[in-house]
């Protein structure tokens, strides 16, 4: 008994070793080209030409600084920041009273909303470009960061609608049962009970609407002329074209197109697990 207890000890040991050494090479393999664009940021583009995989023996930032100051970063950073942001507040806040009322009520009329929340699920919002362009110049909104939000806002409602009145709809009926019996209203209920319940779900539909938005390229690209509105994803390709031999620049120009996203992932991530995996006990 003890030697096969033993034995068994052992295999589970060299399972355990195994799937360590697996998961790291594949952490290595995913991280490999990050850290390389990292390391070749920091080096003059001559010493990238000369060797390509040496390592930034004297880091310099100069290459972040041309990127944002020279290739107008700036300008492309703080309008990608401005319409993304003000997009996903406006989009999780219309959401979250839809799926509130649509996870908490049966009424009439309610499994049609949920329809056709869910048909801007399966209904791409690229087929129906022309109609929305001709719509958004007749508004005067062509060119505009309002016109943009407002489309942004409009492609990211379906998805948080179907996620949040799926967390709605799993809270017990006696939290607002008894909350009206204390005289609670119901956007006090909303806004103090059972808003805060709902913060990984909420966190979710932030992260999911967010980096799509941050890295499309299509919207801007039919609805922007102006140079002084471009987002990033816009920006990156005469940032590209300006400096296409300038490697050291073009990697800091990559990095800071990408540090948001990690920002939010890892602020976001424990909110993010806990929505996703919210429903597997249910």
């Amino acid at each position: 008994m003890r030697i096969s207890r033993k034995q068994s000890t052992r295999r589970i040991d060299l399972v355990a070793i195994g799937t360590q050494i697996l998961l790291w090479g594949y952490a290595f393999v995913v991280l490999g080209p990050l850290l390389l664009v990292v390391n070749d940021a920091l080096r003059p583009s001559r010493d990238i030409f000369r060797n390509p995989l040496g390592l930034a023996t004297s880091p310099s930032f100069q290459s972040f600084v041309k990127a944002w100051e020279k290739a107008n970063f700036n300008v492309y950073f703080f309008n990608s920041l401005i319409i993304t942001v003000a997009a996903v507040l406006l989009a999780t806040a219309v959401s979250a009273l839809a799926g509130y009322m649509l996870g908490r009520y049966r009424f009439k009329g309610s499994a049609f909303l949920s329809a056709y929340f869910l048909a801007g699920l399966m209904l791409p919002f690229r087929l129906a470009i022309v109609p929305l362009f001709l719509l958004l110049n007749d508004l005067g909104l062509v060119d505009t960061r309002l016109g943009l939000i407002l489309v942004y806002a409009a492609t990211g409602i379906p998805f948080s609608v179907f996620i949040l009145s799926s967390f709605f709809r799993q809270l017990p009926q006696e939290l607002s049962e008894a909350a009206r019996i204390d005289g609670a209203g119901e956007f006090s209920i909303f806004g103090r009970i059972m808003l805060p319940l709902v913060r990984p779900a909420l966190a979710t539909v932030v992260v999911f609407q967010f980096v799509p938005l941050w890295n499309d390229f299509f919207f801007p690209l039919v609805l922007l002329r102006s140079t002084d509105k471009w987002t990033l994803p816009v920006g990156m390709t005469r940032f590209f074209g300006e400096f296409q031999t300038d490697w050291s620049t073009l990697f800091a120009g990559l990095i800071i197109m990408t540090l948001p996203l990690i920002v939010i992932f890892l602020l976001a991530t424990k909110q993010i697990i806990a929505g996703l995996t919210a429903g597997i006990g249910k």
